[in-house]
């Protein structure tokens, strides 16, 4: 595997991306999109979080991305008691009077975090953390979290009382933000036949963990050309109403725009996107692509935008 040449690796990562696809096609009805970045945000070794109404299969999407890609999974449901410990583990007094490490359940490859808005500060700053440093620190001693290491946080979109939602600098972590909508009637008829049948779809193993750290390096190394480098920074710094290169329409509807962060994510998931669609190299309409889910939680809308009725998506596509 380690030895083909970059276009070779490249034709294998489209052919992986299209089976996994497809075996993920198998159980889960529709939700193509919502595939597609998830995928893109595991090969291009970002997270992501999945803003949608409770009892979308989010569990089950997660679930059969976890099977289908051999790793570990598991799955927090944040509540306002738990405690960071109850994520990142504890350290226990043993029968031989030593301290040993208890590994929480962020030990895992892929996690699903799901409300991550129902719980205090304190408790989500420790997922986020450990998102960051790839590493849990307990009594001083540091634990690495195995590899790959993927996050799906969820968010319900309905202000319910006793939520916290994520703070501008946590939401900035994840790569990409996705809405989930409602199925269609035709998916809804499929998924509530699927789902209450006796049969459960089962899905093949088709990559395992190594594999996977193999195509998310692959798609570092992806070139990139100066002019698609550039539109996407000069994209991000569109958006930031009191900089030198703002959109003439962002200084009335932003308050507030993307960090640099946002273009770095941008040149990886083109770089992704690019190579799952047999291109060997990322142009402008790859960064378009995938620009959406990338900034839509970096921005904030002013008044006049909420006014008009305008989207960050709708404001996103302006900039285009």
């Amino acid at each position: 595997m380690q030895h083909h040449s970059d276009v070779e690796a490249a034709d294998a990562l489209k052919l992986a991306y299209q089976q996994i696809r497809d075996e993920i096609g198998n159980v889960i009805v529709g939700q193509d999109e919502v595939v597609k970045f998830v995928l893109i945000s595991i090969f291009s070794n970002g997270h992501c979080l999945l803003v949608g109404v409770p009892g979308l299969a989010k569990t089950l999407l997660v679930q059969t991305v976890s099977e289908v890609l051999d790793l570990d999974f598991s799955r927090i449901q944040f509540t306002p008691d738990l405690m960071p410990s109850d994520i990142i583990g504890s350290e226990i007094l043993g029968e031989d009077r030593n301290f040993k490490f208890i590994p929480g359940p962020v030990f895992s490859n892929i996690i699903l975090a799901d409300e991550i808005n129902r719980t205090p500060p304190k408790t989500q700053a420790a997922l986020l953390e450990a998102m960051q440093e790839k590493a849990v620190t307990a009594a001083g001693i540091t634990h690495k979290l195995s590899q790959p290491f993927f996050v799906l946080a969820t968010q319900n979109p309905i202000e319910q009382e006793g939520t916290y939602p994520l703070p501008e600098a946590q939401l900035d972590r994840f790569m990409f933000k996705i809405s989930l909508d409602y199925p269609s009637f035709n998916e809804e008829l499929l998924i509530v036949k699927n789902t209450t049948s006796a049969t459960q779809a089962s899905v093949k193993k088709l990559l395992n963990a190594e594999q996977i750290i193999y195509f998310q390096q692959l798609v570092r190394n992806i070139p990139v050309t100066d002019n698609v480098l550039e539109y996407a920074v000069k994209l991000v710094a569109k958006t930031r109403p009191g900089g030198e290169f703002a959109a003439p329409q962002v200084k009335r509807l932003l308050n507030w725009g993307a960090g640099p962060r946002a273009s770095q994510f941008l040149i990886l998931g083109a770089k992704c996107h690019a190579v799952i669609n047999g291109k060997y190299s990322p142009d402008i309409e790859d960064v378009q692509a995938i620009a959406k889910p990338i900034l839509s939680h970096r921005i904030v809308r002013s008044y006049h935008a909420e006014a008009e009725g305008l989207s960050t998506d709708d404001i996103i596509e302006q900039l285009f």
